[in-house]
């Protein structure tokens, strides 16, 4: 292929990783099948557990979390952070958990100042929250902001703790500078962690992922949640250096982003541009089936993928091919990126000097 394009050597980097946390995803759903009796593993304290996931679709472990996460778990967005909205989300969420869905991610900022996804989340969490890895953000750099933001997620969330506690959208080397600085956001994550208000820590981001790496490179965090799909490749690719750096930090690896709000999709037709974010503008449906996207990145070494979905018939989908996955190989990989290079602009409008003009 060509220098932006996987290479046989990148694949070689992460193949042994891959190998085998693939393996193992394929065993425990074969135990499944087989109706062999699961090992369970005395929990630590709070630790959630979901009795469908491992009949329900393959796990992996989140990194040193402890936690084996299914490889499709459920984003805060879409139809869980629209306004007054509860007879979408709700059921959204409770037919995710007994689907076997067992992470659950939202943010400070989804919803808005409401932050209607976190609230959505409460309300179920106040019943279920032993069967969810529950995670959350906060996009404060400061430590007084971001322990403000916590305390209202708690409450919102109905929870007296979560499990992951995440640096919201890292897109700039100021904003590490600024969490990493006295009375920084890691002060206050810390403090939290201390506290048992969250059980382990993480970051997000999409923009750049040498952010992301420099980042890690400073703290010890135990997940990070970075934007790759199939058209990754082609601009500022997140695999090339990240992904490895991560795999060999032993972090949880949440994959976002996969179908890219639906413009790698076919068959999806864009809205109105002044309705579109970014300035790679979404003219043209995409390339692939939700199947493809979630394969592409599950062939990786990632722990799972978020993806937001708009009702019952998509969650179920989406449940449904992980439960069938089954790992591309190198030939296959290199193929979808190719599939997808004519609308990869419009797929990475979120990253750092993405193309205005989508493949074109």
């Amino acid at each position: 292929m060509s220098e932006a394009g996987t290479t046989r050597r990148d694949l070689f980097k992460l193949g042994a990783a891959a190998a085998a946390g693939l393996v193992a995803t394929r065993l425990a759903a074969v135990e499944a099948v087989a109706g062999a009796e699961p090992v369970i593993h005395h929990p630590t304290p709070h630790a959630p557990f979901n009795p469908a996931t491992a009949e329900a679709m393959p796990t992996r472990n989140l990194g040193r979390t402890g936690h084996k996460v299914g490889i499709f778990s459920l984003g805060g967005q879409a139809s869980i952070e629209k306004p007054h909205n509860e007879k979408v989300a709700i059921p959204l969420i409770e037919r995710a958990l007994d689907l076997g869905v067992n992470y659950c991610d939202t943010s400070a900022r989804y919803g808005g100042e409401a932050r209607w996804s976190e609230q959505y989340f409460g309300q179920v969490m106040k019943r279920r929250r032993a069967e969810a890895f529950l995670a959350t953000k906060t996009h404060d750099r400061t430590a007084d902001g971001s322990l403000r933001l916590l305390e209202t997620s708690l409450k919102l969330l109905q929870t007296d703790h979560v499990d992951l506690w995440q640096l919201h959208a890292m897109s700039t080397m100021d904003d590490v500078e600024r969490v990493c600085a006295k009375g920084g956001a890691l002060e206050a994550f810390q403090k939290a962690r201390d506290q048992k208000l969250v059980r382990f820590l993480g970051l997000s981001g999409h923009t750049d992922p040498d952010v992301l790496a420099e980042a890690i490179r400073r703290f010890p965090f135990d997940t990070v949640l970075m934007a790759f799909n199939a058209a990754d490749t082609w601009h500022l690719p997140f695999k090339k250096t990240l992904l490895p750096l991560a795999v060999e930090k032993e972090m949880g690896i949440i994959g976002m982003k996969i179908p890219a709000r639906g413009r790698l999709l076919a068959g999806v037709q864009p809205p109105p541009p002044e309705k579109q974010r970014g300035p790679a503008k979404y003219d043209r449906p995409g390339t692939l089936t939700i199947k493809e996207a979630m394969r592409y990145t599950l062939s990786h070494p990632v722990s799972t993928v978020i993806i937001g979905v708009d009702n019952v018939a998509q969650l179920e989908e989406n449940v449904r091919i992980a439960g069938e996955f089954l790992p591309l190989n190198a030939g296959q990989l290199e193929a979808l990126e190719q599939k997808v290079k004519p609308v990869y602009g419009q797929a990475q409008w979120y990253k750092r000097d993405a193309p205005a003009n989508p493949g074109k």
